[in-house]
């Protein structure tokens, strides 16, 4: 005969532990509410009462529902409460957004210089770079900018190390063998002799001016961690005092973009400057594009210069670069800030201007987007509209 199996003696059923009172008081605050919605009362008024005044009925022991009913009929009578409250929550949550979208781009400045928080502890502290895009045919543009607000030497490295200031010629390669043709040798033997370039992992043309863009602000990111980064065409007139003066303004603000805003027409037609090849993504024949900096010059804040070098492998090109900026940065919480002084005309314009008292941070002609004759002029325009030379040097930055 088979031994009868022996079965296996169950232990007695655990009791549930209690509720926490806050579970308890926030059951109750649900089944009052779901009480209001299926007897017809409603729920509006609990809803836009403080919550204060919930957190107190609810955590009644009781949780006398008749009560909570009188103090909400009673904010019922007070809409200025109602707003006001709605009002606060509103502040809060935007701010806390804010600091949020704070966190993330701080992160974003890490994860550009190689993920490490103390990776930006062996960079260069600056307060602004600027970037001078220019070309390989661009050498007397380069020479004209050096004789004029561009310091040359130990000028150069002083206002680096005093001020914080860099100043730096931006190209790339050419695409003949590799980077090694005639052009890249007279570079690198101009480049020796000023020590006033950055280089690029770029093949250059006026096409790839976007691609140019972003690679600089990367190379930038990873090169210097500075407040602002600047980019300026290698014909255009500047005043280095007082694009540091208007910055300054801006250090503490997050996520700024600076600049002469505008909002040009797409150009739609076949072989005009500035054709737009995708200008049906801007709607109909005819509109505009979004507010964005023109591109003789703009400045960007750090964690938007960061933001570009993370994200520059999935930032679209339009066919022009300023455009593609402000694509870049019009869907984020970005402050644009509209500085007419960056776009002055050249004399008597930016001329009269100086003798007003309102030195222009930056000098150009819009119809040749530049300076017409750049070679030719920027002495004279220096002369006539340039800041006190002792003005750089007398900015706290």
């Amino acid at each position: 005969m088979m031994p009868q199996p022996q079965l296996e003696k169950k232990a007695p059923p655990r009791a549930r532990p209690p509720l926490a009172g806050k579970a308890v008081a926030a059951l109750c605050v649900a089944s009052f509410a779901v009480g209001l919605l299926l007897s017809g009362i409603g729920w509006m008024p609990l809803l836009s009462a403080p919550i204060s005044k919930v957190n107190k009925a609810s955590a009644h022991p009781g949780c006398d529902g008749s009560r909570v009913s009188k103090e909400l009929a009673g904010e019922r009578h007070d809409p200025k409460g109602i707003m006001s409250e709605v009002s606060r929550t509103h502040h809060a949550i935007q701010s806390l957004d804010k600091a949020v979208s704070s966190l993330e781009m701080e992160l974003a400045v890490e994860r550009a210089r190689g993920g490490d928080a103390g990776a930006a502890k062996g960079l260069q502290k600056a307060f602004v770079v600027i970037g001078i895009n220019t070309a390989f045919s661009s050498k007397k543009r380069r020479d004209s900018l050096r004789e004029t607000w561009v310091p040359s030497g130990e000028k150069l490295r002083r206002l680096e190390k005093e001020k914080g200031i860099v100043v730096r010629f931006v190209i790339g390669r050419s695409g003949t063998a590799e980077g090694g043709g005639a052009a890249d040798r007279a570079l690198d033997a101009e480049e020796a002799e000023n020590k006033d370039f950055l280089r690029l992992d770029h093949v250059e043309g006026y096409h790839q001016l976007s691609s140019k863009t972003r690679i600089y602000f990367a190379t930038a990111v990873a090169t210097w961690d500075a407040d602002f980064y600047v980019k300026v065409d290698d014909d255009v007139h500047l005043n280095l005092g007082m694009l540091a003066t208007r910055l300054a303004k801006y250090r503490a603000r997050p996520r700024v973009y600076v600049g002469c805003m505008k909002s040009g027409p797409v150009l739609s037609q076949r072989g005009v400057k500035y054709h737009e090849p995708e200008y049906w993504k801007f709607g109909d024949v005819g509109n505009k594009y979004f507010r964005h900096a023109t591109g003789q010059i703009y400045a960007v804040s750090k964690d938007l210069a960061a933001y570009i070098s993370v994200n520059q492998p999935i930032l679209h090109r339009f066919a022009n670069e300023d455009v593609s900026v402000g694509a870049w940065l019009i869907g984020l919480e970005v402050e644009h800030v509209d500085d007419r002084s960056m776009c002055c005309a050249t004399p008597p314009d930016c001329e009269w201007k100086k003798r007003a008292g309102n030195v222009c941070v930056a000098s150009f002609d819009w119809s040749c987007s530049g300076v017409c004759r750049s070679v030719d002029r920027m002495k004279l325009i220096h002369d006539a509209c340039g800041e006190d030379q002792a003005a750089v040097w007398g900015i706290a930055t």
